[in-house]
């Protein structure tokens, strides 16, 4: 696997992938990579021959309170990781190499509607530093393909979005969320919980379980299912942030009608703010 830290070396190495053939693959991290990361790898270079890596801590998509600078930077183990998951190309950019303007002068992408709900609602211009950079980074790469994790359900529906309305030519996969085996959607920021909080964040994902059996077992009331697993979720420690039932292409408010829903959570565990889905299908009326 080559590491290169420019543009100019980046479109080299892809043009020349191309020249020969082959099919490009992209997976966008922001490393401190875990299993998670390594199966959206996997699943890229089972279905493309050249797989391109990015490792940037974006700026954009962090707010003024968050963990921009703490955020962890592990470049050397997430290196071995690519390379052991079959990656031919990482791409390591610096801020400057990324936002030559300075950030505050970087043009915008924004998804309106499904950027301003949920995590949009908590992080306020998350999701349109989200947009800006992987739309940058698909600029920069041209990818046939490129994969995300569904733990990250609104991210992923605010991409999908972005690639419909420009009309850019990426087929996006979602990959299935990787679990510890209590349950905990793994997470870069899963290494911020103490050994305590750690034993405590698997409520989360008991409580998705619990809501979707409901909701299979045709269970309609549900603003009292949320109320109950919201109390659920606080008694065990944990203050939520949301739990929601939308739609779960649209991400719209459920409505008697859908079926074909998600369930949504944003927690913190002390300081630490962990996020959660499930996808059901709504049952008949019990």
């Amino acid at each position: 696997m080559n590491t290169v830290n420019t543009i100019v070396e980046l479109r080299a190495a892809v043009a020349r992938a191309r020249a020969d053939g082959k099919r490009i693959g992209f997976v966008p991290t922001m490393g401190n990579l875990h299993s998670g990361h390594v199966a959206l790898v996997t699943r890229a270079c089972e279905r493309a021959d050249f797989v391109v890596a990015s490792i940037f801590v974006n700026p954009l998509q962090f707010g003024a309170n968050e963990d921009l600078d703490s955020y962890p930077r592990t470049l050397v183990a997430d290196q071995e990781k690519l390379q052991q998951a079959g990656c031919a190309l990482l791409f390591a950019p610096t801020v400057s190499e990324m936002y030559p303007g300075g950030a505050t002068l970087q043009t915008r992408v924004t998804v309106p509607e499904l950027s301003q709900e949920l995590c949009g609602a908590s992080r306020p211009g998350h999701f349109e530093g989200v947009a800006t950079v992987v739309s940058k980074l698909f600029n920069l790469v041209q990818p046939d393909l490129a994969v995300f994790g569904q733990k990250d359900y609104q991210q992923l529906a605010v991409i999908r979005a972005m690639v419909k309305d420009l009309n850019v030519p990426v087929q996006v996969i979602g990959e299935p969320t990787v679990r510890a085996d209590d349950g905990l959607a793994l997470s870069s920021r899963n290494g911020y919980l103490s050994a305590s909080e750690r034993t405590m964040a698997p409520a989360l994902y008991r409580s998705l379980q619990a809501i979707a059996a409901a909701l299979q077992g045709g269970e309609r009331n549900v603003q009292a299912l949320l109320a109950m697993h919201r109390k659920q979720i606080a008694d065990n420690g944990l203050r939520v942030d949301y739990l929601e039932v939308r739609h779960a292409d649209t991400l719209r408010a459920a409505t008697e009608a859908d079926h074909e829903l998600v369930i949504l959570v944003a927690a913190y565990l002390g300081s630490t703010r962990l996020i959660d889905n499930l996808r059901v299908t709504r049952g008949p009326v019990a």
